[in-house]
């Protein structure tokens, strides 16, 4: 049987556009430029060692999981924190208040499933809000 590309709905993770925020570079690969979706979206990020993902946030209309490719460091989920590595998962509950941090010394990286889909326009943002030291 021959592949035929053009009725699968894929897509290489280089061939969408990566965004320069703080702490992160990120590629929306479902929704956002990528796939489209109806009931969910999805991204990449690429975290530097000592980075750490900013603003604090939340998703007030749905949930976002992650999951660790590569790097290690520390979640936070509303005031509690965990350590991540390669192969952990994290559940960021609806309204949750999060932040990642890679304070590790490699890159980290990280695939972030969001139902429903969700882009920017969704977050809350917390400015004030930061790891302990």
């Amino acid at each position: 049987m021959e592949e035929t590309q053009a009725a699968v709905p894929l897509i290489r993770e280089e061939e969408v556009a990566e965004h320069d925020l703080p702490g992160r570079r990120l590629r929306w690969l479902v929704n956002g430029g990528g796939i489209a979706a109806k009931h969910a979206s999805m991204c990449v990020i690429r975290v530097p060692p000592g980075a750490t993902v900013k603003p604090a946030h939340s998703h007030p209309d749905g949930e976002e999981v992650i999951y660790i490719l590569s790097g290690t460091g520390r979640v936070m989920v509303d005031g509690a924190i965990g350590r991540v590595g390669p192969g952990t998962v994290v559940l960021f509950p609806q309204g949750a208040v999060h932040m990642l941090q890679n304070n590790g010394g490699e890159e980290m990286k990280v695939a972030c499933f969001f139902a429903p889909a969700a882009d920017f326009s969704s977050y809350r943002f917390f400015d004030e809000i930061d790891f302990p030291a």
